[in-house]
């Protein structure tokens, strides 16, 4: 039920802008994959108005922890406003995926990876005090700073929300 392209950073980076084009306001999902293909700056210089994690917007843009190859997302949250604006709220909603994040496996692979591979440096980058910031992988705390509290599987694309997945061929963000 998604849209998909396969691409390269640039071209990433080019229907983002595109899908931004008519957008008063954009939502920003706070993806390190979106900063590293340099869409958020392009975008503040654009003079548009950056909603930082609000839900209602023309256009929400985000990542995924990690998504299946037979297109199943997941996306693991702290408190549920990143992975909420891409269930409902914005006008249209685009995820910008980089290949690192396809696993071969199923749902519990791809919370595996997110686990692995997104949460501990995302705590880095927080600044949380969780044992996976310090230990570089997930302890299964119950720290009030763990950011791994909402777990959202999206087997398809939501209802009146349209949705693009931007695969990227190359390793971006967590």
């Amino acid at each position: 039920g998604y849209e998909a392209k396969v691409c390269t950073r640039e071209e990433a980076k080019s229907f983002v802008l595109e899908a931004a084009r008519a957008a008063a306001n954009v939502g920003w999902g706070g993806s390190e994959t979106l900063k590293e293909i340099g869409a958020r700056d392009q975008l503040m210089k654009s003079g548009k108005r950056i909603c930082d994690h609000e839900l209602m917007m023309d256009l929400f843009l985000l990542s995924a922890n990690a998504m299946t190859e037979d297109g199943i997302i997941v996306n693991i949250d702290g408190t549920g406003n990143r992975v909420a604006a891409s269930i409902y709220g914005p006008k249209r909603v685009v995820y910008v995926v980089g290949k690192n994040k396809l696993v071969a496996g199923g749902v519990m692979e791809a919370i595996a990876r997110a686990k692995k591979c997104a949460c501990p440096p995302n705590c880095r980058r927080l600044n949380r005090k969780t044992p996976c910031a310090e230990l570089g992988l997930c302890a299964d705390c119950d720290s009030p700073d763990r950011i791994c509290k909402v777990t959202a599987i999206f087997d398809r694309a939501p209802s009146h929300t349209p949705t693009l997945v931007i695969l990227v061929d190359e390793a971006l963000g967590y």
